[in-house]
């Protein structure tokens, strides 16, 4: 997977981030990941449309120490190859609410409990037309 954004910034809690794109059309996969580095993400964000042994799943999970937490996986997944996306990241103390088009929401637990971050990065089979962070 080709890195596509890795944003060095600081997140506070409240702050949300708008990530629009197009997924390509032959997309296995892409992530979105929020956090204090790459050893440390509050947020690791993975729809699947055909990556490691899963099929049209969304996988949720945080890293610390270098060390992955336990997966979350959601079955809802508004994503098409293909076509354009739009997706809401909102950041809190208590949570990470990743908003998807469709009407989607998904909720993560912010098992760091950081009120602060400092990495973004988007990674995967997708185009980024823009990144907003409000």
């Amino acid at each position: 997977m080709a890195v596509q954004l890795v944003a060095q910034m600081k997140i506070r809690s409240g702050d949300c981030i708008k990530v629009k794109g197009t997924i390509e059309v032959d997309a296995k996969s892409f992530a979105i990941n929020l956090g204090q580095n790459e050893s440390e993400l509050v947020l690791h964000f993975n729809p699947r449309f055909d990556s490691q042994g899963d099929i049209r799943t969304i996988i949720c999970n945080s890293k610390t120490c270098d060390g992955w937490g336990m997966e979350v996986r959601e079955a809802a997944f508004p994503f098409q190859q293909g076509e354009e996306f739009k997706l809401f990241v909102c950041f809190d103390a208590k949570e990470i609410i990743v908003k998807m088009h469709k009407g989607e929401e998904l909720k993560f637990p912010n098992r760091l409990e950081i009120d602060t971050a400092e990495y973004f990065s988007i990674v995967g089979d997708l185009r980024i037309r823009t990144v907003r962070f409000d």
